[in-house]
C-alpha cells in the first residue's frame, strides 16, 4: 500500500512530484522539483497509515533530525521536512545511481578490492556519524546508493539515535533481520559496534553474493545471528583472501568487545588486507577493568585457590580447631590479595595525556605525540580543510591513554574537486542558484556584452570544465548590456573626419543632406548631441550640408517696388529691401539697384534690392529764429 501520489501533484506548495523511486516499510520516494531553489530533489513521504503512530512519526522526525546533522560526502543531505496533506515528509539530495543491493542482485560475489573500496566509503559515513554520537542502527546494502563513479552514499538514517542510551524494546530491534547485529537481535542497547557488525555483513554478501544468516522468518534469522557462526566466507568464495577473511570474521564476532572498536580500526584492517598482511587478532575479552586486571585476577584467583588449599594441607594431628584453621585460610587471603596489588601495579602500563593536534600538519602532529610517548596511524578524508591538515584524532585531546599506544590522526586530504558546470543561457539567478546546488559560493560581478541580453550569464571563472573544490568561491560574471560610450563631438568637420572619428569609438552612422550655404560636406548636426552617452554600436545620425540648387535671378531694376519684391520671390528668393536717396521724383519707390543683378543663386537664397526715396529740396522761405 503507498500513498499513490499522482505525477505533477505539488507537495507543501513546493516539491512538484516527476515519478516514484520506490517504496520502504514506511515510506514512498519520489523523484520531485524544488521550484523555489530549481533543483531536483528525493521526497519521502510517510505513508499515511503511520501517520497517526506517534512511534513511527517520531522514528520519522528523528531520521531527518540525525541526518540534517551531518553534512558528509558519502551521507545523504537532507534540505527540509514538513507535514502535508495528512502525513509527513522528508525532502532530501536526489542521488543518481543504484542501491549496492542492486548491483549484487545482478553480478553476485564481487571483486574483493572493489568491495574494500566500497566498505571503506561506508565506514567513512559511519565514523563521521559515529563522531557525533549519531547511530545509524540499519546499514544494509539497500541504504547505499553507488553512482556511475563509484561514490557511495549512505541514506536512511530512519533509525538513526543520538547516544547510546536505550530505546524501546520495539525500537532496539527495528533494522533488517540479515544485518541486525545480536545485541541488536536480542533487544539490548546498540554501540558502534553495532553499525559495524552490519557493515561486517554487507562485506560478507558483497563477496560471497549471500549474507551469512537467512532463514523463513525475521526471527529465525534473528536466532541466528545470536547463536550461529557465520560460514567463513572462502568456503563459498575461494578467491577471497585469508586476510580478508580474517577481517570478515573479526567483523561479525558475536561479543562487541571482539570487533573493531572504531570505523577506522576497521578501514584500517581492510588496508592491511589489500596489502596481504595478516590484520591483527581481536583482543582476548576483558571484564569491565580491563585486559591487565582481569588477567592479575585470575591470576589472584589461583593464588587464592592455592592458599586455601595450603591452609587446608595443614590440618593434621596439630589441628586446632575452627579457630586455626580460619586464620591460616585468612592468611593465604592475605597473600593473594598482595600478590593481586602486586600484579596489578607491574601490569599497569604508564599513562599520559592526549595533546591537541587537530589543526596543525601532519608532520608537526606526529612530532608531537611521539614527544607525548604515542605512536601515530592517519587516515585521508576528504573535506574543506587544506590538504594535510589534521582534521581529528582518536584518542581525543586531552584523554589519558597508555604511552606507546597509537593515535590515530584523520588527515585532510583536501576539498572534494567538482567540476565547474555550464551556464550558457542561463538568466543570473538560475546560474546562481545552479553553482550554488554544486556546493559553490558564489560572488557576482557585472560586465558589458556585445553579444549577451542584459541579466543573462557570460561565463564563470574559472571557465566551465575546470576541477574546482567544492566549498570555494567562485565568479558568475552577468552581462549589463552593451557597453556606453561618450559621443564625440563632430559638428563643423568634414563628413568623412566624422566617420572616422564616431566608428573609431564604436558607433555606427548614418547620414542625411540638407542643402546649405556651407560647404558641401560639412557636418551640420549630430544626434545624439555631443557629450551624451550611448551604447557602443548605436547609431549617430548626421546631417551634412550638401550644395544648394541655382535658379535665375529676374532683373527687377526699373520696377516699381511691389512688382519687383512678386517677382523675385516668385522665382524661389528671398527679398531684402534697401532705401536709397535719388535726385530725380520719378525714381521715388522704383527698383534702382539690385545685388545679385542677374545670372542665377542658390534657390532660397537672398536678393537685395535698393528702392529709390525722392527728398524735394528745401525752399527760400525763411524760418522765424533764423538769420539773414
Amino acid at each position: 500500500m503507498n500513498t499513490g501520489i499522482e505525477p505533477g501533484t505539488t507537495i507543501d506548495d513546493r516539491y512538484r512530484v516527476q515519478y516514484l523511486l520506490g517504496s520502504g516499510g514506511m515510506a514512498d520516494v519520489y523523484c520531485a522539483t524544488d521550484l523555489q531553489l530549481d533543483r531536483e530533489v528525493a521526497i519521502k513521504l510517510l505513508y499515511r497509515r503511520f501517520a497517526q503512530d506517534a512511534e513511527f512519526v517520531e522514528r520519522f522526525r528523528r531520521e531527518a533530525s540525525a541526518a540534517a546533522g551531518l553534512q558528509h560526502q558519502h551521507v545523504v543531505s537532507v534540505y527540509d521536512r514538513g507535514e502535508w496533506d495528512g502525513t509527513y515528509y522528508i525532502a532530501m539530495e536526489y542521488l543518481q545511481g543504484r542501491t549496492l543491493k542492486a548491483i549484487i542482485n545482478e553480478y553476485g560475489a564481487l571483486d574483493s578490492d572493489w568491495a574494500i573500496d566500497m566498505t571503506t566509503q561506508i565506514l567513512r559515513a559511519a565514523r563521521f556519524a559515529h563522531r557525533r554520537n549519531v547511530i545509524h542502527r540499519d546499514f544494509k546494502p539497500h541504504n547505499v546508493i553507488v553512482d556511475d563513479d563509484g561514490l557511495a552514499t549512505v541514506t536512511d538514517f530512519g533509525i538513526a539515535r543520538a547516544g547510546v542510551s536505550d530505546m524501546t524494546q520495539t525500537g532496539s530491534i527495528m533494522g533488517t533481520a540479515q544485518y541486525l547485529s545480536p545485541e541488536q537481535a536480542q533487544g539490548h542497547s546498540v554501540s558502534e559496534q553495532s553499525d559495524l557488525y552490519s557493515i561486517g555483513v554487507i562485506l560478507y554478501e558483497m563477496v560471497t553474493g549471500q549474507v551469512p544468516f537467512d532463514g523463513e522468518s525475521a526471527v529465525t534469522i534473528a536466532l541466528k545471528q545470536v547463536s550461529e557462526m557465520p560460514t567463513p566466507p572462502s568456503q563459498i568464495n575461494p578467491a577471497i583472501s585469508p586476510q580478508l577473511e580474517a577481517v570478515i570474521m573479526r567483523s561479525l564476532a558475536k561479543d562487541p568487545r571482539q570487533r573493531f572498536a572504531t570505523a577506522d580500526e576497521f578501514i584500517a584492517a581492510l588496508e592491511q588486507a589489500r596489502a596481504g598482511v595478516m590484520p591483527a587478532a581481536a583482543p582476548p575479552i576483558a571484564a569491565p577493568g580491563g585486559v591487565g586486571e582481569t588477567t592479575a585476577i585470575g591470576m589472584c584467583g589461583h593464588a587464592l585457590a592455592a592458599g586455601a588449599a595450603g591452609a587446608y594441607a595443614n590440618r593434621g594431628g596439630d589441628d586446632d580447631g575452627p579457630s586455626r584453621r580460619w586464620w591460616l585460610f585468612a592468611g593465604g587471603a592475605v597473600v593473594a590479595v598482595g600478590l593481586l596489588i602486586l600484579l596489578l601495579l607491574v601490569l599497569k602500563p604508564d599513562q599520559a595525556t592526549v595533546p591537541s593536534v587537530v589543526g596543525s600538519d601532519q608532520a608537526t602532529a606526529q612530532a608531537a605525540l611521539v614527544r607525548a610517548g604515542f605512536k601515530t596511524d592517519s587516515v585521508v578524508e576528504k573535506s574543506a580543510s587544506p590538504k594535510g591538515q589534521v582534521i581529528g584524532q582518536n584518542p581525543p585531546a586531552g584523554e589519558q591513554a597508555d604511552k606507546g599506544s597509537t593515535v590515530v590522526l584523520t588527515v585532510s586530504d583536501g576539498p572534494v574537486s567538482v567540476v565547474m558546470p555550464s551556464v550558457a543561457g542561463l538568466s543570473g539567478p538560475q546560474a546562481q542558484r545552479k553553482l550554488q546546488n554544486a556546493g559553490f559560493t558564489v560572488r557576482i560581478r557585472k560586465a558589458s556584452s556585445d553579444s549577451v541580453p542584459s541579466g543573462d550569464s557570460i561565463e564563470t571563472l574559472p571557465p566551465e570544465g575546470t576541477p574546482v573544490d567544492r566549498g570555494s568561491t567562485v565568479t558568475l560574471v552577468v552581462s549589463s548590456g552593451k557597453a556606453t560610450v561618450e559621443v564625440p563631438a563632430v559638428v563643423g568637420q568634414n563628413v568623412d573626419d566624422a566617420r572616422a572619428t564616431l566608428r573609431g569609438v564604436g558607433f555606427g552612422v548614418s547620414v542625411t543632406t540638407e542643402e546649405s550655404s556651407s560647404a558641401e560636406g560639412t557636418v551640420l548636426r549630430q544626434d545624439p548631441g555631443a557629450g551624451t552617452k550611448a551604447e557602443k554600436g548605436s547609431t549617430i545620425a548626421l546631417v551634412v550640408a550638401k550644395k544648394a540648387a541655382t535658379t535665375k535671378v529676374p532683373d527687377t531694376v526699373g520696377e516699381d517696388e511691389a512688382s519687383a519684391i512678386d517677382d523675385i520671390q516668385s522665382a524661389g528668393f528671398k527679398v531684402s529691401v534697401d532705401r536709397v536717396d535719388v535726385a530725380t521724383e520719378s525714381e521715388d519707390g522704383t527698383v534702382v539697384s539690385q545685388n545679385p543683378s542677374g545670372g542665377s543663386a542658390p534657390s532660397g537664397s537672398t536678393v537685395t534690392i535698393g528702392v529709390g526715396r525722392y527728398r524735394p529740396p528745401v525752399t527760400g522761405t525763411r524760418l522765424r529764429g533764423q538769420r539773414r
